[in-house]
């Protein structure tokens, strides 16, 4: 079971706090990742929850980022403890059988749940340097590093243009003082 794009919805949650501002600005995240039945159930508990979870989901890429793997998995087994897994199968869409976690229940409880088994799962498979925090200053957006030789530095290919642009004028500014 490929749990990748349940990682990639905490990391979502974590870039995206200005549509946790809201009930609308999470309707429309919600029905902009195809989740249109959670978005219109979605209600105030749920917000309030969400914004908790975005909070400790971006104290685990904080952590990941700075290379302690101890606190990475300390913080993830709290938050499988809080919110167990329950995995359902499902066919949808004309899509074969396969796994869903928790369709049930609160919006939030479904959208934490995935994010924590997300990112539980990225940890045992691939490593806690697969999760960080963008290099890019002043950006502290959060990334999954999906790549093969786990390279990645930024959460996107603007910030990564943005940093490379500013490296390059340092070196000129650098080169441009020593020879005078």
């Amino acid at each position: 079971m490929d749990l990748t794009s349940y990682a990639e919805l905490a990391v979502l949650l974590v870039n995206r706090a200005e549509d946790l501002s809201s009930l609308d600005t999470l309707r429309a995240l919600l029905e902009e990742t195809g989740r249109t039945e959670s978005a219109a159930r979605v209600n105030r508990r749920d917000l309030d929850a969400l914004r908790e979870l975005r909070e400790e989901l971006a104290g685990v890429f904080e952590s990941a980022s700075t290379g302690d793997e101890a606190d990475v998995v300390e913080r993830l087994n709290g938050l499988l403890v809080r919110h167990p897994v329950h995995p359902q199968i499902s066919g949808h869409d004309g899509q074969a059988w396969h796994m869903h976690l928790t369709e049930g229940g609160r919006v939030a409880d479904a959208l934490a749940v995935g994010s924590v088994m997300g990112l539980a799962s990225v940890v045992t498979g691939l490593g806690a340097d697969r999760l960080g925090i963008c290099q890019a200053t002043p950006c502290r957006n959060a990334y999954l590093d999906t790549s093969s030789n786990r390279s990645r530095r930024y959460c996107s290919e603007r910030c990564a243009s943005r940093a490379n642009v500013a490296a390059y004028r340092a070196r000129q500014n650098k080169r441009n003082g020593q020879g005078q």
